[in-house]
């Protein structure tokens, strides 16, 4: 068995299950990381895939945390067979960014890409 990396990043409005969320990460021994976010370390089988990982915590997770689909979970991790870094919503997703607009943007591609 070893130990696993995990940060949890929430947002869960004013009438998010906070009981149930820091009784969660209590029990995992979390530490705060500032508003909306800790680290805890997950113990996993050596061959545990990010899937069983991810699906562990999240069943683990809404077992003790009553989430609304408005509640915002959002982890991440460090892949060890790609070794890069991670990030997941196990509830919710994606809002537009509070920031965007301030920049001066450039010209906009024709075409998006990544990697």
């Amino acid at each position: 068995m070893t130990k696993k990396a995990i940060w949890v990043s929430y947002d869960f409005g004013l009438k998010g299950d906070y009981t149930g969320l820091y009784e969660w990460l209590d029990e995992k021994e979390a530490v705060e990381c500032g508003n909306g976010l800790a680290f805890f370390s997950y113990t996993i089988n050596s061959d545990s895939s990010n899937e069983n990982i991810l699906k562990e915590i999240t069943e683990s997770l809404k077992d003790s945390v009553k989430l609304s689909r408005s509640d915002r979970v959002y982890l991440i991790w460090r892949d060890e067979l790609s070794k890069k870094v991670k990030g997941e919503f196990i509830n919710g997703g994606r809002k537009q960014s509070p920031w965007e607009g301030y920049g001066k943007l450039k010209s906009s591609p024709k075409e998006d890409s990544g990697e």
